[in-house]
């Protein structure tokens, strides 16, 4: 079965310059991932075969509060995955990271705590995951090499993600907030995900699509066509990106991903 998984966000649904080959229904311990996870391969035959799941539905019918982030995770590694890229669209707190540009960032905050199940270990096994990287490095230099290897620029390869609950749209206040907190792009997205793929020792790389300037950072009023179609637009560069990323992966691993369990457990 593939190894590389890729959660697709707002705009995503499919994988283009890849060949469908099957679907595969899940059925995990913490209820219905998101869609069917569809099996594909590179239509030049020149890569590994993928596993994809678009994150709000096949119609998008999920907004991001409601979304199973724990299933989701679950069946990507029930399937056999070892590493995922979640590609999330997102807006941009800092005013240099214009629409349209990617993004790989770094470091995320999450405003989503108490808000949405986090956790496979909220029952009598006690688990306390290091997240002081939230991106498997070996993924996110991967993936840097692909970009430069590609000429897909990347406006950023170390940013600062900001997730909120959603689904409504952050106020001008706390756009700032999250300024002066040191974040560089907003999006509901983000978190829980990383860090279940964590607790499960999957690796896990974010490529971020700037679809909009935050609120308070341009003057205009943002709409949900804006986002999509946006993201529609960059989808042929993501794609690009990350069929030579997969191209270039390591087949073994040898980040800390891979051991993130070691030594949590009280």
């Amino acid at each position: 079965m593939p190894k590389l998984g890729i959660i697709g966000g707002s705009g995503l649904y499919e994988v283009p310059g890849f060949i469908h080959l099957k679907e595969e229904s899940i059925s995990t311990p913490y209820g219905e991932p998101s869609a069917r996870y569809i099996i594909a391969g590179p239509e030049d035959g020149a890569g590994p075969q993928v596993v994809f799941l678009p994150r709000h539905g096949a119609k998008h019918s999920i907004p991001p509060h409601k979304v199973n982030y724990r299933a989701n995770v679950w069946g990507m590694r029930s399937l056999g995955v070892e590493r995922i890229v979640g590609v999330n669209a997102v807006g941009a707190i800092d005013p240099g990271f214009p629409p349209g540009s990617i993004v790989l960032p770094d470091q995320a905050i999450d405003f989503t705590q108490g808000a949405r199940e986090s956790t496979f270990y909220d029952g009598q096994d006690v688990v306390h995951i290091d997240f002081t990287d939230p991106y498997c490095p070996e993924m996110r230099e991967v993936i840097m090499r692909a970009a430069q290897a590609e000429g897909v620029f990347l406006v950023s390869t170390g940013a600062v993600y900001v997730c909120t609950n959603g689904p409504r749209l952050e106020s001008r206040a706390e756009i700032e907030f999250f300024r002066r907190a040191g974040g560089h792009i907003v999006g509901m997205t983000g978190m829980p995900e990383a860090a279940l793929a964590r607790e499960l020792q999957v690796c896990y790389a974010a490529v971020s699509v700037i679809t909009n300037f935050a609120a308070g950072v341009s003057a205009g009023k943002l709409t949900t066509t804006e986002v999509v179609e946006t993201m529609a637009k960059s989808t042929a560069a993501v794609m690009t990106l990350l069929k030579k990323a997969f191209s270039l992966m390591p087949e073994q691993r040898s980040c800390p991903c891979k051991d993130a369990l070691s030594g949590t457990r009280l």
